[in-house]
């Protein structure tokens, strides 16, 4: 069966998109959330590049398109991305992004959608092809917008989504890796001196494989973060460090800690950032109620974005929440403190009074206990242009966004 490289893979996806959007045609995408972590970015492409390879759709000539669920324009702010990218001879100019749709609704006569490390499609995309959701693999609370004739209907708790797209996809993997012959060395790649068949193939599936690596690595802290490696990401981990090893090129000198450690130290370079940038590199946003969430992820302390922020973080996170039309706006951090140990804090702003600020009273009532929140004593130069604001040290080190979001979704109901 021919293979591919991962990148003539992507090159190929992208212009079978643009002629399907000429055509008025048919489309089957894959996408990851609209934070768009390596996580999703990596998911989408390791699940779209395996089923595209299966003997039945190459017969068709059928894609599975990987979508990256963000402007073209926003993928600058993804260092780590870069950083892993480069080790399936990519880079971020390859990835099929929101601009490539063009406008929305797309001009297609049908699509299909699987989502990949979230189980309800958000935005514009959201309100036109919700219903037109055929698949689901996800770590997150389930959120039943997925119906449940999906195939696959994959929801459930890991460490990272990578690992349920790779042991979801393993079988079917095999069966491409051992039946397959090499196309060569599309797009000017160069064999590098390996010129067999099964030297092109061994080395795609490595690299494929170290796209999906490098996300459970960074998702489980190098698989030492107890309260969220599973099963699921040691499965993962064995299959995809098992593909790695099978190719002489990519699997000679490879170390798991250098890996991880060249990863994230890119992911935690966000100095050169502006603050506005800093906050929406990692974003999510919801509808509940009423009321407009967004919650950012930042690798940094709130005293950092405090001293970084030309007038303090809070008169920055009120212009990025009023710029994306938010009432409610938290920043979760996660980071090293000054001992070397992990820490998480939570800063939450109501823009509103009204029903607004009590959803935010009523998060704190209700889950502070939970998520062992205490107030933190970071000083703040401004708090103008609020209704309410609490910045918290959260001790409930395992609960990230896929937690904390939910509650406070549940406090604006």
């Amino acid at each position: 069966m021919v293979r591919m490289s991962v990148r003539t893979f992507l090159v190929k996806a992208k212009q079978n998109l643009q002629q399907t959007l000429k055509n008025n045609g048919e489309a089957s995408f894959v996408i990851g959330n609209e934070s768009a972590d390596l996580d999703s970015i990596t998911s989408a492409i390791v699940y779209g590049y395996i089923q595209t390879s299966t003997l039945e759709s190459m017969r068709a000539q059928k894609f599975y398109i990987p979508v990256t669920n963000i402007p073209a324009s926003d993928l600058s702010l993804r260092p780590e991305l870069t950083a892993l990218l480069k080790h399936a001879a990519i880079s971020p100019s390859d990835l099929i992004t929101l601009d490539d749709l063009e406008s929305i609704p797309l001009n297609l006569s049908k699509s299909s959608w699987t989502l990949v490390d979230h189980n309800a499609l958000q935005g514009a995309l959201g309100q036109h092809y919700r219903a037109s959701v055929t698949g689901c693999i996800d770590h997150h609370d389930d959120e039943h917008h997925v119906p449940s004739t999906a195939e696959p209907r994959l929801i459930t708790k890991s460490g990272s989504c990578s690992s349920l797209v790779a042991n979801h996809c393993r079988d079917v993997w095999d069966v491409v890796a051992s039946s397959s012959s090499a196309i060569g060395a599309a797009l000017g790649q160069s064999s590098d001196g390996l010129t067999d068949d099964a030297a092109f193939t061994t080395t795609w599936d490595a690299q494929l494989a170290k796209l999906g690596l490098g996300s459970v690595l960074i998702d489980t802290v190098n698989m030492t973060a107890e309260h969220k490696v599973t099963e699921h990401d040691k499965k993962a981990v064995r299959y995809l460090e098992a593909r790695i090893n099978a190719s002489p090129r990519v699997g000679k000198g490879y170390d798991r800690d250098r890996f991880f450690t060249e990863i994230n130290d890119a992911k935690s370079d966000v100095d050169s950032l502006s603050v506005r940038d800093v906050l929406r590199k990692d974003y999510k946003q919801w509808s509940e109620g009423g009321i407009e969430l967004g919650v950012t992820s930042v690798v940094k302390p709130i005293a950092w974005l405090e001293k970084k922020a030309e007038k303090g973080v809070v008169d920055e996170s009120v212009k990025f929440a009023k710029s994306r039309g938010l009432k409610l706006f938290a920043i979760m951090t996660a980071f090293t403190n000054e001992s070397g140990e992990f820490a998480r804090q939570l800063l939450l702003i109501a823009l509103e009074g009204g029903k607004v600020k009590e959803a935010a009273e009523r998060f704190s009532k209700q889950c502070t206990e939970e998520l062992k929140l205490q107030n933190d004593s970071v000083q703040l130069a401004s708090r103008d242009g609020v209704a309410w604001i609490q910045c918290w040290e959260q001790k409930n080190l395992a609960a990230s966004r896929k937690r904390v979001a939910p509650l406070l979704r549940e406090a604006m109901r």
